[in-house]
């Protein structure tokens, strides 16, 4: 079980913010007044190309690969690879644990180089309508970070 401290801890941090995985490889680490990591990642979009800061990240991608044993699983989104980790212990994660399932990950970053890492939150099986979510999701990260102050 988590200690108090480390659940108040992801209390703390802002609102989840849609991302690419792209965004994460690019992006750079950087440390809070708090000590906590975080991410700043380039918007996309055109126009504004302020930075915006991350911790906890909402995404989405088709499962390619369930290694259990070692909770995890590798999704692939529009623009390459992520990893999820602590999959074994997310409430109602287990539908979406199969390759092929189109699924949506909130979880806090745990590392973005070579390749994301995502400590999971909450997973969702999308796959149902996965042709209508998939063709959205570039369009919804967008517009969210266009308006993001």
């Amino acid at each position: 079980m988590m200690g108090s401290s480390s659940l108040s801890a992801d209390r703390a941090r802002s609102p989840p913010v849609k991302v690419l995985s792209s965004q994460l490889r690019e992006g750079r680490e950087c440390q809070t007044a708090s000590g906590r990591a975080e991410y700043v990642i380039r918007r996309l979009g055109p126009g504004d190309r302020r930075c915006l800061p991350v911790s906890v990240v909402w995404m989405q991608g088709t499962v390619l690969e369930v290694q259990s044993d070692l909770n995890t699983l590798l999704a692939l989104d529009e623009t390459g690879n992520f990893v999820v980790s602590g999959i074994n212990s997310v409430p109602k994660g287990k539908p979406c644990l199969s390759p092929g399932k189109y699924v949506m990950v909130m979880g806090v970053i745990q590392s973005h180089s070579p390749e994301p890492v995502l400590r999971a939150v909450k997973m969702a099986d999308l796959s149902e309508n996965a042709l209508i979510h998939r063709k959205n999701w570039m369009y919804e990260v967008e517009d969210l970070q266009q308006i993001l102050p």
